[in-house]
This record gives structure tokens, C-alpha cells and sequence, in this order.
């Protein structure tokens, strides 16, 4: 489990392609600090467990995962390269503040930058959502792009009988552009996708129900 709190942003350093599946190695600081085999680290928000970690002389590491064909057709990481910057957080503890929201690591689909739009402050970000997501997406509630925890201040489209293709809005706070890679982000770039998992839950039950 996460929160959406990006840790640090990693850099990718080796993809190794074995077949329908990859290896990744990925040079960090913070996110390797006490991380052991068998941890969890969300990557670009999609949740990976280390397999290896090799510690460096200057205060960083290279951990390695495995990531399996489902993960990389369900992903945007089946195009991140060596050299891509990828944002980073550990699992949380029980002694973890939950500054974001609940978060798994399980992404639901792939959105896609339709324009950003700077501010005095911040910049507004809009993003295309796949159709079957349309639904979990409300305004003033929490979404995961590439691993950060945002809240929706904007969305249009996908709704009964409207034709119009789905998309909401995010507001880019400085932080979160300098701290994060959605700074870097644009239009056409892909984003992984995570809706807010109560939604689904509740969905699931009231059609239970029905």
C-alpha cells in the first residue's frame, strides 16, 4: 500500500528485455534507504518488488525488479528507457503519515497529457482517461497519475449518451512540478492511471445487490 507521496525521483539505468517480461535497474537515494528483498517500490506508480539492491559510494543505490508482461501491456513502463526519470515511493508503515490517499500500486489503465495550461502558481494539467474509468473519476476526489496523489478539479465527457472523448483536470501546486516527473510531462506523453479503489468496491457491491 502507498499514499501517493512521491519519495524521489529515481533514474532508470539498465532494461534488460527477457522475453515477454523485463528487468529494470534503477538508481536511487531515499528509496533504497533500509530496503530489503521483497520490498515494494511504486514506480511511475505501479507497484514493483526488489529484487536486488546494490549499494553505491556516493550515498545511492541501483535496485532491481522484475516486471511481467501484464504489468508492461497495463503500463506506461513498457516505454520507459534507460536514462527516463521515474518517480519513487516506498511502502508504507504503520508509523507512515497518509498525506495522500490510499494507494495499491495497481494500475488501471493509461491516460494520456491533452494540454497543460501554466498558472500564476501552479499549472493545470489535462489528461484523457480510457472510458471504463470515466466513471470512478469525480470532481474533488483523488487520482493517481504516474504515482502522485491528486485531486480532480475538472473533468467533462463519458458520461450516458455523451459522445465526448473523457478527460479531467489536475492543478500542479510548484512542488509537485519540481519534486515530481509530471513537470516533464507533455501533451501526448503517457501517464499510468489508478482511480480511487473505494469507488470500485462500492460499485461492486451495489451491484451485488442489484
Amino acid at each position: 500500500m502507498f499514499t501517493g507521496i512521491v519519495e524521489e525521483v529515481g533514474t532508470l539505468v539498465v532494461r534488460q528485455e527477457a522475453g515477454d517480461s523485463a528487468v529494470l535497474r534503477i538508481r536511487a537515494r531515499k528509496a533504497v534507504d533500509g530496503v530489503a528483498l521483497g520490498d515494494s517500490i511504486a514506480v511511475n506508480g505501479v507497484c514493483l518488488t526488489v529484487t536486488g539492491v546494490e549499494p553505491g559510494s556516493d550515498g545511492t543505490g541501483v535496485w532491481s525488479t522484475d516486471v511481467m508482461a501484464e504489468t508492461l501491456r497495463r503500463s506506461s513502463l513498457d516505454a520507459v528507457g534507460c536514462g527516463d526519470r521515474v518517480n519513487l515511493e516506498r511502502a508504507v508503515t504503520v508509523q507512515t503519515r497518509l498525506g495522500g490517499h490510499l494507494v495499491q500500486g495497481h494500475v488501471d489503465g493509461v491516460g494520456t497529457v491533452v494540454s497543460r495550461t501554466p498558472g500564476e502558481h501552479w499549472e493545470v494539467v489535462r489528461i484523457s482517461v480510457p472510458a471504463d474509468l470515466a466513471r470512478y473519476v469525480v470532481e474533488k476526489g483523488s487520482i493517481t497519475v504516474d504515482g502522485v496523489s491528486l485531486t480532480v478539479s475538472a473533468l467533462a465527457g463519458g458520461g450516458a449518451g455523451d459522445p465526448t472523448p473523457p478527460w479531467f483536470e489536475v492543478s500542479l501546486i510548484p512542488t509537485t512540478l519540481r519534486e515530481t516527473t509530471l513537470g516533464e510531462r507533455a501533451p501526448g506523453d503517457r501517464v499510468n492511471l489508478e482511480v480511487d479503489v473505494i469507488a470500485k468496491y462500492v460499485e461492486r457491491l451495489l451491484g451485488a445487490r442489484s
